[in-house]
């Protein structure tokens, strides 16, 4: 639109001047070596455009000829260049597409039509890694490392090659050094805290998330997680030695985190050996009502040492309250029953748990119910401690594949900050059928070695504490007269220790065979 009210401006503007010329007529006289040319004012006007017009063309002509070698070597980098680009965008998608002998291909053109930019160094670095060929894809990224322009980039692509060769030491240098040089890198943060973490040093992994806080790599409830996580982390180390530091640090934690369990707990422990138990409690029940857990509970019921059983009872209820019955308060209460004796109210509140396919710690807890009030020998008693050997596995600290009853600030596998979660392990173990009672009234069989039962599944946990193993080998009984039945033995995390590795599980069954009075008890006693 604009332009074509410009182009009717320029002609109305030269129609006029045209009219304008016309309207006053003259001559025009050139005198120049003797001679005189005259001519009119509208000839002489047309002569100079036209003579302007063939100089100007004349000039083109002049320049494309002195340029001509200029613009052919020109033309020429500019198709090397559309090639080596057009190999590099080939090259990357060979990569993306896992095509080896591609990538290298194109990746040589690449280098060979572009030169050392940063781009074809990458996708040479890269044909190289998926090329299994570690040695050049380490030589690429050393060569992009003494680029300042790329040397981030070459940075990260040491420290990958460094943590596939598990070269932790040369890792965490390079990632020292790319946070260093651009502090807003976010991977190299991330490995700068894990190795801290790893490492226990607490005061530097506080200083690198606030680093990242401040620079806006991580949101303000992650980083005020993780704050609390470590601060967790120094208090459980100074607890014993330094319980006035370790209760300033666990206070700024729960204030942080109030649902983070451990924090509650050595808040709640630090705090009643004070002898400020309604802060104490308070805390407590603020971490129970977000998360009930069991090592709450046993802080809870713990935080005056005084107390009668019936107190406990009576605490024990409250917590049933705050966590509106959730099975950890049922269990809670069940224990603070069976230690208060009142048989009726511990059954009560272990009751609802036995519904549906009731886990490990609830099957303990009946069993030690049936035996203080009838004795080790009663058939019931037996029935419980078989059904937990063969129950689903109680919830338990979980990080990367391991399994835990202690909870830990990091992962002992990756370092990861914060890995650990309450959850239920996966129940691999084939579940036994429930054990009728009317097999119980039969002679119990001990289990034959050629029905021992097969090694667990790697990486298996226990369903709860180390009272789970001595529970589980006296599971062996039969369900009718010389029908044994072979138990899985389920070992829990400590399991793996030289003390208990070379265990055999029909000895630990013929052992268990003759548990004294009390055991189901004392083991629900340890699980809590």
């Amino acid at each position: 639109m604009w332009r074509a009210l410009a182009f009717l401006a320029l002609l109305a503007l030269a129609a006029f001047g045209a009219v304008w010329i016309a309207d006053r007529p003259g001559t025009v006289t050139v005198v120049w070596n003797g001679y005189q040319i005259g001519t009119s004012l509208a000839v002489a006007l047309v002569g100079v455009i036209a003579a302007a017009i063939v100089l100007g063309v004349l000039w083109a002509i002049v320049r494309g000829v002195i340029g001509l070698p200029e613009a052919l070597v020109r033309g020429s980098a500019e198709r090397r260049r559309a090639k080596g680009l057009s190999a590099l965008s080939r090259g990357m998608v060979a990569v993306g597409s896992g095509d080896p002998l591609a990538a290298r291909r194109f990746a040589g053109d690449a280098e060979r039509l572009l030169g050392t930019e940063p781009l074809t160094l990458l996708l040479k670095a890269q044909a190289a890694q998926i090329s299994g060929d570690r040695d050049a894809a380490e030589s690429a990224f050393q060569r992009m490392v003494d680029d300042p322009e790329t040397r981030v980039l070459g940075l990260r692509g040491l420290f990958v090659e460094a943590r596939r060769r598990e070269d932790e030491t040369a890792a965490r240098a390079y990632a020292t050094e790319a946070a260093r040089l651009a502090p807003s890198v976010t991977w190299a943060n991330e490995a700068l805290l894990e190795a801290q973490s790893a490492d226990g040093d607490w005061a530097a992994a506080l200083e690198t998330i606030e680093r990242r806080s401040s620079l806006g790599l991580i949101d303000k409830a992650t980083a005020r997680r993780q704050r609390a996580v470590l601060l967790t982390a120094i208090a459980g180390e100074r607890e014993a030695g330094e319980p006035e530091l370790a209760a300033e640090r666990i206070l700024q934690a729960v204030k942080l985190a109030p649902d983070l369990v451990p924090a509650a707990c050595i808040a709640g422990r630090l705090l009643a050996r004070r002898g400020d138990v309604k802060k104490a409690a308070r805390i407590v029940e603020a971490a129970w009502k977000a998360n009930p857990h069991p090592d709450l509970a046993k802080v809870y019921l713990g935080l005056r040492p005084g107390d009668s059983v019936r107190d406990r009872l009576a605490r024990a209820e409250v917590l049933a309250k705050l966590s509106v019955w959730d099975p950890e308060s049922r269990l809670a209460l069940g224990q603070a029953a069976l230690d208060a004796r009142d048989y009726k109210r511990a059954r009560e509140a272990v009751k609802p748990l036995l519904t549906d396919r009731p886990t490990a710690r609830a099957c303990l807890m009946m069993a030690a119910i049936e035996e203080a009030e009838h004795g080790a020998a009663s058939g019931q008693a037996r029935e419980w401690l078989a059904r937990a050997a063969r129950a689903p596995r109680d919830r338990v600290w979980i990080a990367d594949g391991i399994a835990t009853e202690t909870w830990a600030p990091v992962s002992p596998v990756t370092g990861r900050l914060d890995a650990f979660t309450w959850r239920e392990p996966p129940n691999t173990l084939a579940a036994a059928p429930a054990v009728e009672p009317e097999a119980e009234s039969a002679a119990p069989a001990l289990v034959p070695a050629a029905t021992r039962p097969s090694a667990p599944v790697p990486g298996s946990v226990a369903p709860s504490a180390s009272a789970l193993s001595s529970a589980s080998a006296s599971a062996a009984v039969a369900t009718g007269p010389g029908t044994p039945v072979p138990v899985p033995t389920v070992l829990p995390a400590k399991a793996a220790s030289a003390k208990t590795a070379g265990a055999d599980p029909v000895s630990a069954g013929m052992a268990a065979a003759a548990l004294p009075p009390g055991s189901a008890d004392r083991a629900v006693r340890r699980m809590g």
